[in-house]
C-alpha cells in the first residue's frame, strides 16, 4: 500500500492520533527485540556498519560514487560535525511509557519522522534497488523519494513499489519542463521534489580517481572491477540484464535516456544552469500536488520559496556532493525555519543516527530524510537489509525519546538542546 494513504492533520495537532498509535508502535519495537536477525546482519548495529559492508561488495567505482563528495569533502565532514556540535538537555521523571513516532507532514501520517532520500544510480549499487528502495518504505510506513538519476522508469516505481514522491533535475527549459511535469503527474505522483542546487556538476574528483563515469564506459579496469565483485556481478549486475535488460537514464526527462554503459554517448543535462524562480512558478501552476524545493540553505530563499507557493523545502547541501564549503544544513536550521513561517522545514545530509533525528526535530524540522546508508543497507542485503536498517533507526529514536524525557515528537523545541562547540 502507497505510504501515502496513511491521512491525519498537523503534527502538532494529532495528539490524540499518535497516542492512539504509540501501544502498537511500542509492541513492534519489543518484537523486534526478540526476533531473530539473520546472521548476515547480526553485526549490523547502526547506520554506518552498513558502509564498511558496502565497500567490500561493491566495485570501487560504484561505492565511491555513492559515498563520494566533492573536491575536499570539507561539507561532508561537516555535516557530522555540526549534530556533534550540539548537547541535549534531558529532562528527568516525565513518565516517557507511552511514546510515540507518529508524524504528520502535508496531511500525511506516517510511522516515523524520517525518509530515504532521493539516490541516483540504486539500482546500480543494489539490484532493483530503485523498486527495492520505494517497497520496504511503503511497508515501513515511510516516504522514500525517486530520484530524477534513476535507472528504473518512474511508472514501475509507483505501480510496484508505491513511491509517491519524485524528485526532479529541470533545465529552465519550459517545454522540457511541462512534458516532465505532466509525466510525473500520469504516473501518480503526489509529491514533486525539485532539486535546486545542481546549476552544474560539481568538481567530484573522487569520481575520476575511482574511475567512475556517468554513463560508464567499458573498459578492462571496469571489467576488473566487477570480477574481483563476484557478488555484486553475479547478484546485481548480471541479474539486472537477464530480469530487465540493459539499464537506461529512464527519469531524466519525459524520454528515455541513454544506457548506463556506453562508449561514446552522454547525458543531455540542458540549460541547468539558466533555472530561475519563474520556472518555480511554472511548475506551481502546472502541478496540482504538493511542491517541494531541496537544497535551500539561505533563510532568504525559504521566504523566496514560501512567497512562491510551495508547500515545503528541504534544508539540504546534497550531502556534501555539490558546493565543496557549503554550510551545514542543521547550523542553517533554526534561521530558515523561522523565515518559513508555516511551510514545513526538512533536512537532509548527514543524518546517521536517532539522536541526529531529534535533534533537527528540536530545532524546528518536521521531517527528516537519511540517504547513503539505506542504499547500502539495500546494495548488501537487499529489501531485508534496508527494513534493518530503518529499524535500527527506529529503535534509536525510541530510545533516545525516553532517555530526553519525551513522549511526543511535538514536545521537542530547542530547550533540550545546547550548542557546545
Amino acid at each position: 500500500m502507497p505510504t501515502d494513504a496513511y491521512r491525519c492533520g498537523d503534527r502538532r495537532s494529532t495528539v490524540q492520533t499518535d497516542r492512539a498509535v504509540a501501544s502498537s508502535a511500542i509492541v513492534t519495537v519489543e518484537k523486534r527485540a526478540a526476533k531473530h536477525v539473520p546472521a548476515a546482519m547480526r553485526q549490523m548495529l547502526a547506520l554506518d556498519d552498513f558502509e564498511a559492508a558496502a565497500r567490500r561488495y561493491l566495485p570501487r567505482p560504484v561505492f565511491g560514487y555513492v559515498s563520494g563528495a566533492s573536491e575536499t569533502g570539507a561539507s561532508f565532514l561537516d555535516n557530522r560535525k555540526a549534530f556533534a556540535d550540539d548537547s541535549f538537555v534531558p529532562r528527568i521523571l516525565r513518565n516517557v511509557g507511552n511514546r510515540s513516532q507518529a508524524t504528520s507532514l502535508f496531511d500525511v501520517s506516517y510511522a516515523h519522522p524520517f525518509g530515504i532520500s532521493p539516490m541516483g544510480l540504486s539500482a546500480l549499487a543494489a539490484f532493483d534497488g530503485d523498486v527495492a528502495l520505494a517497497r520496504t518504505a511503503g511497508t515501513m510506513r515511510i516516504p522514500s523519494i525517486l530520484s530524477a538519476t534513476s535507472l528504473t522508469k518512474l511508472e514501475r516505481v509507483a505501480r510496484e513499489g508505491g513511491s509517491r514522491w519524485f524528485q526532479a533535475y529541470l533545465p529552465g527549459e519550459a517545454d522540457r519542463i511541462d512534458a516532465m511535469v505532466d509525466r510525473v503527474a500520469a504516473a501518480g505522483f503526489e509529491t514533486f521534489v525539485l532539486t535546486v542546487d545542481v546549476p552544474v556538476a560539481a568538481n567530484r574528483e573522487n569520481n575520476v580517481r575511482n574511475g567512475f563515469n556517468a554513463p560508464l564506459q567499458p573498459s578492462l579496469g571496469l571489467a576488473w572491477q566487477g570480477l574481483t565483485h563476484p557478488r555484486w556481478l553475479v547478484g546485481t549486475a548480471l541479474r539486472t540484464l537477464l530480469r530487465h535488460g540493459m539499464p537506461h537514464f529512464e527519469n531524466m526527462d519525459a524520454g528515455r535516456g541513454p544506457p548506463i554503459l556506453s562508449r561514446n554517448l552522454v547525458r543531455a543535462l540542458g540549460k541547468r544552469d539558466q533555472l530561475g524562480w519563474e520556472h518555480v512558478d511554472r511548475i506551481r501552476a502546472r502541478w496540482k500536488g504538493r511542491l517541494v524545493l531541496k537544497g535551500i540553505l539561505s533563510p532568504e530563499d525559504a521566504h523566496l520559496a514560501r512567497e512562491a507557493g510551495v508547500d515545503g523545502i528541504i534544508v539540504s547541501n546534497h550531502g556534501g556532493r555539490q558546493l565543496d564549503g557549503a554550510i551545514s544544513p542543521l547550523r542553517m536550521l533554526a534561521e530558515i525555519v523561522e523565515r518559513s513561517g508555516e511551510m514545513p522545514v526538512m533536512l537532509d545530509s548527514g543524518v546517521r543516527r536517532g539522536t541526529d533525528v531529534l535533534k533537527a526535530l528540536a530545532l524546528g524540522a518536521r521531517f527528516v530524510f537519511v540517504g547513503r546508508p539505506f542504499l547500502y543497507a539495500a546494495a548488501v542485503f537487499g529489501e531485508a537489509g534496508v527494513i534493518h536498517a530503518a529499524n535500527l533507526l527506529v529503535d534509536e529514536i525510541d530510545r533516545d525519546m525516553a532517555l530526553l524525557g519525551v513522549r511526543d515528537l511535538a514536545e521537542l523545541s530547542p530547550s533540550f538542546l545546547r550548542r557546545v562547540s
